[in-house]
């Protein structure tokens, strides 16, 4: 399955709540322009999809400047184009989870709140190393949630990658810097670094992430090379609030966004991009190890208007 197919699979729940009405507001527009009454009825359908009404605002408006557009599949390439705008311009441009040139091994550091599921996305996240031919090391850097590491290594072993763990109540700082001291000296191509769930609220654990990032850089210079935050999709709006408080605590990347397929707010992914300026580097669709994607503004965007062919290249 294509990343076009993997997107439109995982917002099924997103279509159903908006694109009958997107559909019905498009039918009604009067003439080659965007009427108030067909604006009004389209606000309605992308605040439903969670959009929000920053982002709503700001599409509608870009979408009143169109003219000489008629049919309703035209209206909504147009709408779909203005959503991929306003993703792309929310998130650097030319951003890649790629590792930089001649950076061996590429350390990545996964962090998030509790039951976002980070250790699904880490599983996710090891699986995408493989594919592109990356000999990927997750290290268990969760020390405090028992049976995290058995979860973290069954992942791990569906994707084919090794694991480093410490024990029970082990210094997080300190597995992490065994595990990244590890892949040095074994050549692994990428380190993962789990980290314990926490509440971007508690200072002193964001603290604890603090350290952690500068014991990483002790045991490879540079490291980690990318903070990705984990994100569960079904929140909607609220995981504004931890991209905010996790971008200014501890810094952070990119976005792995994940349970896309068991929402109907897919919308608010365009509202956190938007905010955060921040690129999503990898969702989740599904409960499989294959079930991720990488993210393509157009993609998903078409994705969320559920139009029935992928974007053109």
């Amino acid at each position: 399955m294509g990343l076009w197919d993997r997107l439109t699979a995982g917002l099924a729940k997103t279509q159903e709540a908006v694109t009958g009405r997107i559909a019905r507001a498009f039918e009604n527009v009067v003439g080659e322009r965007l009427d108030d009454a067909t604006a009004e009825e389209l606000e309605e359908a992308l605040l439903a999809a969670d959009l929000g009404v920053d982002v709503s605002e700001r599409v509608l408006d870009a979408l009143r400047r169109r003219r000489g557009l008629t049919g309703v599949e035209a209206w909504r390439e147009a709408l779909a184009e203005e959503i991929a705008a306003v993703l792309t311009a929310g998130a650097p441009a030319g951003y890649a989870l790629e590792p930089p040139p001649g950076v061996k091994p590429w350390v990545v550091l996964v962090i998030g709140v509790n039951g976002v599921g980070k250790t699904t996305m880490i599983g996710k996240l090891a699986a995408r190393e493989k594919a592109r031919g990356r000999r990927p090391l997750v290290v268990a850097a969760d020390t405090f949630r028992a049976a995290a590491a058995d979860q973290l290594a069954v992942w791990a072993a569906r994707a084919g990658a090794e694991l480093v763990r410490g024990r029970e109540a082990a210094d997080p700082s300190s597995v992490a810097f065994d595990g990244v001291s590890a892949a040095r000296a074994r050549g692994f191509d990428t380190v993962i670094v789990d980290t314990a769930g926490r509440l971007h609220t508690k200072s002193n654990l964001m603290d604890e992430l603090a350290k952690m990032r500068r014991v990483i850089e002790r045991a490879e210079p540079g490291a980690p090379h990318a903070t990705l935050l984990a994100l569960d999709a079904t929140l909607g709006q609220n995981t504004l609030a931890q991209a905010r408080e996790f971008g200014a605590g501890i810094g952070v990347d990119a976005l792995l966004l994940n349970k896309l397929d068991g929402t109907a707010r897919g919308g608010a992914v365009v509202a956190l991009v938007a905010e955060s300026k921040l690129p999503v580097a990898l969702v989740g669709v599904g409960e499989k190890i294959e079930d991720w994607s990488e993210f393509d503004p157009a993609a998903f965007a078409r994705g969320l208007l559920a139009e029935g062919r992928a974007p053109a290249r």
